[in-house]
């Protein structure tokens, strides 16, 4: 009997199979598809950045931003900033060490990838899955360059991505060799320095081509992190990193075992590194005044100055030998001419980079009475008048001498030498607070000036600079002494972008005044409370205290040099036994000294032989220039002026009701005094000595005269009686 046929066997697990199979290999086909896609974009990206690429004389001559040089009146370097750019050394000349030890630490398979180490991607990658965190890079020395040359250092990946096509691209236009020389010519090594010779000689003091083994596993360390292992910064740092650079250049092959016991990390010397700290305060100052006499954002730069580096060492040497513990000093020197030759901001710049020679505003004390003395001697007054130290009270203020004493009757001269507080008081009170005011303005005193009768006293806030300025105008016979800084601008190539062209000279105050001044000033320094001050020659100056012992002050000059040292503390406490006459004038004696030093005394000019003294021609009095005009000759229409409140107003001043300086017998010829804007007609006084009457209101004008040209003809050209 027949064997009944078996049922077909059920075909849907064939099926289920299938099924399957053509999935996965549509998904294959499909990451193939998408696979040869993104290759030929690559492919296509890479193309297009290959044509696109600069060539290699290009990238060799692109910055990493701009150098500036600053140099001192010497020609000797102060300071370099920005980055600074060693020899260019062909590949040729660059030491094996130096490139075996820059591929061993940076990318071992550098002479056989094609822009990016899939090796050592995959290497990181399992690192960084392990450690739960970025711990290790697979960034290729091309890729370095690429980033380095064209790109920031954000951390994207759309910047990843440009990294990677621009290594390949630069590996498809140049020679190993060429990336090789382009990378050690162009990676930031710490300290400022670019490149290998840069890096070696800052480092070691002699060119990347006199490289060891030791100095070059010290460089190619650096690249990891610059800041952390430059041997400026930290010296034991660098050679620890070093020795693990020797240890990968052994394991790699790159030097033998034999080799590596011989660069010993330990031996190997770096140079000093030059601390210039405080002259920082300088160069600051100076780069802030670059801009705005070039426009030249990318060509490196050197700046010619006028500081002098042995009176700069100087400076800081006095101020740090007399600044009292716990306060802080400035010190500014300027030639006669405004040249500035020495400048310190401050006892420590790495501790604070604040400048309190240029932004620091304090109160100025008695040297403030230098305005006060001025305003008296242009209105009549001379250093052999007789004045009355006694109690007086202007309103509801009754000023006192420090000693608690008065005097009586002494002269003009021995009064401001003695810094007698009462007579000041009684001067601004008689000649005009406003008048005072505007003859600050005059000197340069830009800050606000407080117009109550204490201002006498000083106690409006001024900056040492311009405190320096103004004493160093009478220095120069009342010709104005703006201070400046830079000499010269060029760049690197030779270019000369800015060269200082001597300015016209500007009459601050009469050279009669001046001598007067400087006559009185001398006396402070030689009979009066700057005697501490004296160097042995001729010398004028002024001490300065405030209240409480806040603010110490000495400003004075020679016939060379006029120098300002002010002391104190930040916060404006008290500080015991400050006072202008010690710890300020010891430093001004101490720096003057050794700045003055070796050169042949001369006299100060204390009074003038000959001739009319008033005879000045009309468009330099009082700082009246060309194109200037009427009533804007001490200050110009741009500068602020300030209110009897301290607040910035618009516009001039207006004349003062203030009683004016009497007309000395003798000088009916002279100009008045109320050539400055904002000055008043002043009363005739009493030709007797002395300072304790004054006018009264009968006596005051009613109304200020129209600054005009009419008023200006009327005014320096008078009638004749």
């Amino acid at each position: 009997m027949a064997k009944p046929p078996a049922p077909p066997k059920s075909r849907r697990p064939a099926a289920k199979r299938g099924a399957f199979a053509r999935f996965f290999i549509g998904i294959m086909k499909a990451g193939v598809i998408i696979g040869l896609l993104g290759i030929i974009g690559l492919a296509a990206a890479v193309a297009i950045a290959y044509s696109s690429l600069p060539s290699f004389d290009e990238m060799m001559r692109s910055p990493n931003g701009q150098a500036v040089e600053i140099r001192a009146a010497d020609d000797s370097v102060l300071v370099t900033l920005g980055p600074s750019y060693g020899e260019w050394l062909p590949y040729a000349r660059i030491p094996r060490t130096m490139t075996a030890a820059m591929i061993a630490v940076e990318d071992r398979r550098f002479m056989s990838h094609p822009g990016v180490d899939p090796i050592g991607i995959a290497r990181a990658t399992v690192v960084n899955w392990r450690a739960g965190g970025n711990v290790q890079g697979a960034s290729t020395i091309t890729q370095q360059l690429a980033r380095n040359i064209f790109l920031t250092s954000s951390k994207t990946f759309a910047r990843k991505g440009r990294e990677i096509i621009l290594a390949m691209a630069l590996e498809r236009k140049f020679t190993k060799e060429a990336l090789l020389e382009l990378y050690l010519n162009r990676v930031y090594f710490g300290g400022g320095a670019y490149g290998i010779d840069a890096a070696s000689r800052r480092f070691f003091g002699h060119p990347a081509t006199n490289l060891n083994i030791g100095e070059a596993a010290v460089i190619a360390g650096l690249v990891k992190a610059p800041s952390r292992y430059a041997p400026s910064a930290d010296p034991e740092a660098a050679r620890r990193r070093a020795a693990t650079v020797i240890d990968v250049m052994v394991r790699s092959g790159g030097i033998s075992a034999a080799e590596a016991a011989i660069a010993d990390p330990l031996a190997v010397r770096f140079v000093p590194q030059e601390r210039k700290a405080n002259v920082r305060y300088f160069t600051d100052w100076v780069l802030s005044d670059v801009e705005n006499l070039i426009d030249e954002p990318f060509e490196p730069l050197q700046v010619s100055t006028t500081l002098d580096p042995r009176g700069q060492r100087a400076a800081e040497a006095a101020l740090a030998a007399e600044t009292p513990g716990g306060s802080q000093s400035a010190l500014v020197a300027l030639a006669r001419d405004g040249a500035v030759k020495a400048m310190v901001g401050g006892r420590d710049y790495v501790k604070s980079n604040y400048n309190r020679a240029v932004a620091a505003r304090r109160q100025p004390g008695s040297s403030f009475k230098f305005f006060v003395y001025l305003t008296a001697l242009e209105s009549g007054m001379s250093p052999d008048d007789i004045v009355e130290d006694k109690p007086i009270t202007i309103g509801n203020w009754s000023p006192r001498n420090d000693n608690r004493r008065f005097i009586g009757e002494t002269t003009l001269r021995n009064a401001f030498a003695l810094s007698i507080n009462s007579v000041a008081a009684d001067l601004a009170n008689r000649f005009g607070v406003d008048n005072v005011a505007e003859m600050a303005r005059r000197f340069g005193i830009t800050t606000p000036i407080d117009r109550q009768p204490a201002m006498a006293l000083g106690t409006s806030d001024v900056t040492l600079l311009e405190m320096t300025q103004a004493y160093a105008t009478i220095a120069s016979g009342g010709i104005e002494a703006r201070p400046y800084a830079i000499t010269r601008i060029a760049t690197a190539s030779g270019k000369v972008l800015y060269s200082r062209e001597p300015e016209g000279e500007r009459v601050i105050v009469a050279p009669y005044v001046a001598a007067q001044m400087t006559d009185m000033m001398k006396a402070a320094v030689e009979t009066g409370t700057g005697r501490a001050a004296q160097i042995g020659r001729p010398l004028a100056g002024k001490t300065g205290t405030t209240s409480s012992n806040k603010d110490g002050w000495f400003l004075g000059f020679t016939n060379e040099l006029t120098t300002g040292v002010w002391m104190g503390r930040d916060d404006a406490k008290a500080v015991r036994g400050l006072a202008g006459g010690r710890a300020p004038a010891r430093a001004f004696a101490a720096y003057m000294a050794r700045a003055v030093g070796g050169t042949p005394p001369e006299p100060l000019v204390t009074a003038l032989d000959g001739g009319d003294p008033m005879l000045e021609p009309d468009d330099q009095v009082y700082g009246l220039s060309d194109g200037t005009e009427p009533g804007m000759g001490y200050e110009s229409a741009d500068q602020p002026y300030y209110d009897d409140s301290g607040a910035e107003a618009s516009g001039l001043p207006e004349a003062s009701d203030q009683p004016g300086a009497s007309e000395r017998p003798g000088l009916s010829d002279r100009p008045s005094a109320s050539v400055r804007p904002g000055a008043s007609e002043r009363p005739s006084a009493s030709t007797r000595p002395g300072l304790s009457e004054r006018p009264g209101p009968s006596d005051r004008p009613q109304a200020a005269p129209r600054l005009d040209s009419e008023w200006l003809d009327r005014t320096l050209n008078p009638p004749a009686d």
